[in-house]
């Protein structure tokens, strides 16, 4: 990696701190935590006790209020180690960007001092069984009586469900008024109702429960809706264009990872009498994964500190830094498994694994061909024909 003459002393400092982090307690975990598909506890611990768990937090509310790309450092660097890890701090962002950006103060100081202490996991609940990518189709409903809301419906594909505390749920609360009748609340898992479904199981990221979240009757205050009625659309679309990059940077960890060890394992293995990594294809093979790495690093940072400054081009950018980020995630991890030959196919060896993980950055929080569309739509409402 090359930003160490790019990017602030503070940032190369956090890497730092996050990646003897990430070798001494996460990396040693992460083969075990695939093969026995447990939620990591242990990887949680250490993450809070060193405040990295959710770094987004600003510091009015507890947190140490890290900027988007300190937060993007954090995920990339715990995703070299352990993707399914990195979406402690990732999934806590996205569960509580919709409250940073619409939230009344009350709400943010009731929640989110919770959350940077650590007591608190959030989540985000968006998808249903007929709203995936089509999320303005979604079927859960939420109905005004007096001072509460009645919450019923069913999301799926909800990440750390189960396991956080409190989720962002989108519920529809004006079904004649399409996607400006939904609206955004805070529901906790114990709130009387809530329930969770068994947990999916996956190809990869296996460490971290995906699950169905089931809203029977459930009953909560109306003062924890989030921004006005109607505006949870709004709400959840904003948050992805701050969020869509974060997995950009889970992507770009794995990849990183995954170049790592390829440039330790060529040097060592030998065929014919001498390193593989002295032969030309295989060491062209290895600069082109770095190359495109450091490509979604640059992209990945950039989308970064547009969100950082709100740029109107941020849909745009997160959209584009998600999408090349995870591309180059799958190309760099088969690779990386081909250089390795047998070996790379066994549980063995680390680079399978990464490969399985890989494969969800291209399909989550929107997939490819979502966030393809995105900029191209984007593209054409900031360059209008006239």
């Amino acid at each position: 990696m090359f930003d160490t003459f790019t990017l602030p002393e503070e940032h190369q400092l956090l890497r730092k701190t996050v990646r003897q982090l990430a070798d001494d307690k996460i990396a040693p975990r992460a083969a075990e935590i695939d093969e026995t598909a447990e939620f990591p506890h242990d990887v949680l611990k250490a993450l809070v006790a060193a405040d990295l768990h959710a770094v987004h937090v600003p510091e009015q509310y507890g947190g140490v209020g890290a900027d988007a790309i300190a937060s993007a450092i954090v995920i990339e660097e715990i995703a070299r180690a352990c993707c399914a890890s990195s979406l402690i701090p990732a999934v806590n962002k996205l569960g509580t960007m919709g409250l940073l950006l619409s939230g009344s103060d009350e709400l943010k100081q009731r929640y989110l001092p919770r959350l940077a202490s650590g007591e608190v996991m959030f989540s985000y609940a968006l998808s249903e069984p007929e709203a995936g990518s089509d999320a303005a189709g979604m079927k859960t409903r939420a109905v005004r009586d007096g001072d509460s809301y009645v919450l019923n419906g069913v999301k799926r594909w909800i990440t750390n469900a189960g396991e956080s505390e409190c989720y962002t749920v989108m519920a529809v609360t004006d079904p004649d008024a399409g996607a400006r009748g939904i609206s955004a609340f805070v529901v906790e898992k114990s709130d009387e109702g809530v329930s969770f479904g068994a947990p999916e199981k996956k190809m990869g990221i296996k460490g971290s429960p995906t699950r169905e979240v089931y809203f029977d009757n459930v009953r909560i205050p109306a003062d924890r809706m989030i921004g006005e009625p109607g505006t949870g659309f709004k709400t959840a679309l904003a948050t992805l264009d701050h969020t869509r990059l974060t997995i950009g940077a889970q992507a770009l960890g794995v990849a990183q990872g995954a170049v790592d060890y390829c440039i330790r394992y060529v040097q060592e293995r030998k065929q014919f009498g001498k390193p593989i990594a002295e032969f030309q294809g295989v060491s062209f093979m290895l600069a082109d994964m770095a190359m495109k790495t450091e490509a979604a690093r640059a992209l990945i940072y950039t989308a970064a500190a547009a969100s950082e400054r709100m740029d109107p081009n941020l849909t745009f950018m997160s959209a584009a830094a998600k999408c090349f980020a995870s591309d180059v995630a799958m190309e760099v991890t088969t690779n990386g498994v081909q250089l390795l030959g047998g070996y790379g196919y066994t549980r063995d060896y680390p680079l399978e694994r990464m490969m399985r993980d890989a494969k969800i950055t291209q399909i989550y929080e929107g997939t490819n061909q979502i966030q393809r569309l995105v900029m191209a739509r984007n593209l054409f409402k900031t360059n209008p024909v006239r």
